[in-house]
């Protein structure tokens, strides 16, 4: 069928061996392959796509590339929409490794990925593929595969791409499709022939189930977690929290440009220090305070006005026998918050102070977690 474009009053309908060049520019092919495929010159192929590109009013090949799929020439992931065979019996790419053939039909059993893909966000992206890490290409690309994995379980539509990853300076071209094909064949790399990104009317998504992302594992690790404080198992809760704090490979998302990635790091990190006070309360509440301090210690440095953290360094020490260096957190939060906000010490830190002073049971009651 003919590739034809409407520009102004005049439709403009492509040859066919120019419909042929802009398939395989639409498979990714390079110009020395498509000459191959196709038997003509490489000083053919490239005259053809500057005669596409004219006729079409496409600026490069990128845009030639996105026109592929949109016309439905090209289905990313899938292969060709249309049939592999030509009315004259040939494959428009001969033997071409991209000219898969036509989609399953509606309704036809999906192929189950056999082994599992992995991706990680917290930290620098990363993925895996039967243990094998895939290279995600440049960081824009990266960064819609980020925004993909971290909406997992929705569909992420081209504009919320767009706006996600170059915020307010968005490319001249609607390069989202380049970047899905081409994640599409990184990420499937030595895999089945359905693709992980699924397109929608919505949008695009992972694949519910075949993809496994360390974020939604922390989650549930999380949840494991609380169900083991409900059923007084403690010293479960905490491996639990552990096990998911093991999966922070240093900050989420480093290096990934635009507003979607930023916002995303500023969660991923809290949400980080959160799962770290759970912890370390219920490590306080099972009696292990020495063990405990270091790590609050620590914590205390990196968010010098988090007052739950102080709460929770200044009853370790004190449980520990050292009652004037918790005494001595108390009076170097209570000058940072002065000095920095210009207010008083919280109800909790308060408390927690007046009980020290007192020599009371600091053990009755108190936690310093935010759940």
């Amino acid at each position: 069928m003919p590739i034809t474009k409407t520009t102004g009053r005049q439709a403009v309908t492509l040859g066919r061996q120019e419909r042929d060049v802009l398939y395989a520019v639409g498979c990714g092919l390079r110009d020395d392959e498509i000459a191959t495929a196709l038997a003509i010159p490489e000083e053919a192929v490239a005259g053809h796509l500057a005669r596409i590109l004219a006729a079409l009013g496409l600026r490069d090949r990128a845009a030639a590339i996105v026109h592929a799929f949109d016309c439905g020439l090209v289905a990313p992931g899938r292969g060709p929409r249309r049939q592999t065979t030509s009315p004259l019996g040939t494959s428009p790419l001969g033997t071409s490794p991209l000219a898969a053939g036509p989609p399953p039909p509606a309704g036809a059993a999906r192929h189950t990925p056999g082994p599992r893909l992995r991706i990680s966000v917290l930290g620098p992206l990363r993925a895996w593929r039967d243990g094998q890490p895939l290279d995600l290409g440049h960081l824009r690309q990266q960064a819609v595969l980020a925004a993909l994995a971290l909406c997992l379980g929705r569909s992420v539509s081209r504009q919320e791409l767009t706006d996600g990853v170059w915020g307010e300076e968005p490319p001249n071209t609607n390069v989202v499709p380049v970047y899905i094909y081409r994640l599409r064949k990184a990420l499937h790399a030595g895999g089945g022939p359905d693709s992980v990104i699924e397109r929608d009317r919505s949008g695009y998504r992972l694949l519910p189930g075949a993809v496994g992302v360390d974020v939604a594992r922390v989650e549930e690790l999380v949840t494991a977690a609380g169900a083991a404080e409900r059923a007084g198992d403690l010293a479960e809760a905490v491996r639990a929290c552990a096990q998911a704090l093991g999966l922070f490979r240093g900050e989420p998302l480093a290096g990934q440009p635009g507003p979607f990635a930023e916002l995303e790091r500023l969660r991923l990190t809290e949400r980080r220090i959160v799962i770290v006070q759970r912890k370390l309360d219920w490590q306080l509440r099972l009696g292990q305070h020495a063990e405990a301090i270091a790590e609050l210690s620590a914590l205390a440095v990196a968010q010098p006005l988090n007052e739950p953290v102080a709460a929770m360094l200044m009853r370790a020490l004190y449980l520990s026998g050292r009652q004037g260096d918790a005494l001595t957190v108390y009076d170097r939060v209570r000058r940072r918050l002065a000095d920095d906000l210009g207010v008083s010490p919280g109800r909790l830190l308060r408390h927690t102070h007046r009980t020290i002073l007192r020599g009371d049971d600091i053990r009755l009651g108190l936690t310093g977690t935010t759940r």
